[in-house]
């Protein structure tokens, strides 16, 4: 890696609100609780929260709009820009989709006005019901994506799985979803791996899924459907010994970034899977006699630029390490020819990467090695230079959002195991980057 840009002064100050109680995170990471959304050109914020709350708030006084219950803990916002009713004259009413995790794994969209659901579907009914009562047992949709078909219709793309466990069987069911805006169902993809992330290429032609997990007949890291009719078109793997495949996947064009937690390297693909370049990240590093990597997590393609965001330090013998691999937690760019244009520290693990155009914010947690609470911040970077800015929160940020220059994060509290200090609260955080 080259040498880092220097971290911006802050120029951002954030307003905040209260979301209620959840369980304060230890020093380890907590699986996915909150989820956050900007919509409306950057008029409205919404909130997901553990226990299935749902609200909307208006930016400027971030009073409430409406407030729901979703039937599951609510991991995921996106937003259509119409509600599928062609018929009553109304182009511009947005329709905010929900994602579950619970026992039904619920899709849900409700009207971005008035918060009235229209329409609900389970996942479960597809993935199966959860074999064990633990959160990681329950069904899952992991990854949402919206967008426009060459026809001009509004789509939903979404993807859920459950897994379960019998002895040393370990399995997944997962289905990959097309909606019309309506709920209707247009075409499902299942196997029998996990899939991570969701893409779709700007013209609505082409849906990039990710599997992290494959450990059954589906052995392919990367596939590609054509948008449309969910037809497979290719796939791609990174070739790696294990079950481990893909972190993240973002299109460009006729190109797709994939992190892979396989090799542990960022590569650009182009038509049918071809490789164009590839990039070491956090590849296994021989530090003080301890072979150490870091997975790549996170992918962002845009106008011929990628980033790619790492996480942890783990050793290939242990989960305990003292040492750091040294491109833990770090935002790197390539150009187009795979040649690094800049890199920069993240400090922190970053749950969800947020992106718009030419501009990445990461929300930053604890980093569970170092116990450090000046890594808790929301962070950004524009991806041509790699300036940006910070503002650091208590508590660790886990979920952020950013459009039309309004930038959302979720923020909840966490308590070092060797500190008993509890830092931070359960709150959003809203702030301009205009």
């Amino acid at each position: 890696m080259s040498e880092t840009v220097p971290e911006a002064e802050r120029t951002v100050e954030f307003r905040g609100v209260p979301l209620g109680q959840i369980e304060t995170a230890r020093s380890r990471h907590m699986w996915t609780r909150s989820a956050v959304h900007v919509a409306e050109d950057g008029d409205l914020v919404v909130t997901g929260t553990w226990d299935g709350t749902v609200t909307a708030r208006d930016v400027d006084s971030l009073e409430a709009r409406w407030s729901v219950d979703h039937p599951d803990h609510a991991v995921g916002i996106a937003s259509l820009e119409g509600d599928g009713d062609e018929t009553d004259g109304d182009e511009t009413d947005e329709t905010i989709i929900v994602a579950g995790r619970g026992e039904t794994g619920t899709i849900a969209a409700y009207d971005a006005g008035t918060g009235d659901r229209r329409w609900r579907y389970d996942t479960a009914d597809d993935v199966g019901e959860a074999v064990k009562d633990t959160v990681f047992y329950l069904p899952y949709v992991v990854a949402l994506e919206t967008g426009t078909d060459a026809d001009g219709n509004e789509r939903l793309y979404a993807a859920a799985r459950r897994y379960e466990r019998d002895g040393e069987t370990r399995r997944w069911h997962s289905t990959v979803y097309a909606f019309d805006a309506d709920g209707s169902v247009r075409w499902t993809y299942e196997t029998d791996a996990s899939p991570i992330a969701l893409d779709l290429d700007a013209a609505g032609e082409r849906l990039a899924v990710g599997y992290n997990r494959c450990m059954g007949e589906h052995d392919t890291g990367l596939v590609v459907l054509e948008a449309g009719s969910g037809d497979l078109e290719w796939t791609w793997d990174p070739g790696t010994d294990g079950d481990r495949r893909v972190g993240d996947v973002s299109v460009d064009g006729d190109s797709i970034a994939v992190s892979s937690h396989g090799d542990k390297r960022g590569y650009l693909l182009g038509p049918g899977g071809a490789e164009r370049w590839h990039v070491d990240l956090a590849v296994e590093t021989e530090i003080d006699s301890e072979t150490l990597y870091a997975y790549p997590n996170h992918a962002y393609a845009s106008d011929g630029r990628v980033a790619f965001v790492t996480g942890n330090t783990y050793a290939v013998e242990s989960r305990e390490t003292e040492s750091r691999h040294p491109n833990e937690h770090r935002v790197a760019a390539f150009d187009a020819d795979g040649d690094l244009v800049w890199d920069d520290e993240v400090r922190g693990f970053v749950h969800g990467l947020a992106a718009t155009g030419g501009r990445l914010v990461a929300p930053c947690a604890q980093n569970f090695r170092v116990r450090d609470p000046d890594t808790h911040a929301v962070r950004w970077f524009d991806l041509e230079s790699g300036a940006g800015g910070y503002e650091r929160l208590a508590g660790n940020a886990t979920a952020a959002a950013v459009d039309s220059g309004t930038v959302a994060a979720v923020e909840e509290p966490v308590e070092y195991h060797d500190e008993g200090e509890t830092r931070g609260e359960y709150a959003l955080r809203v702030g301009s980057l205009e």
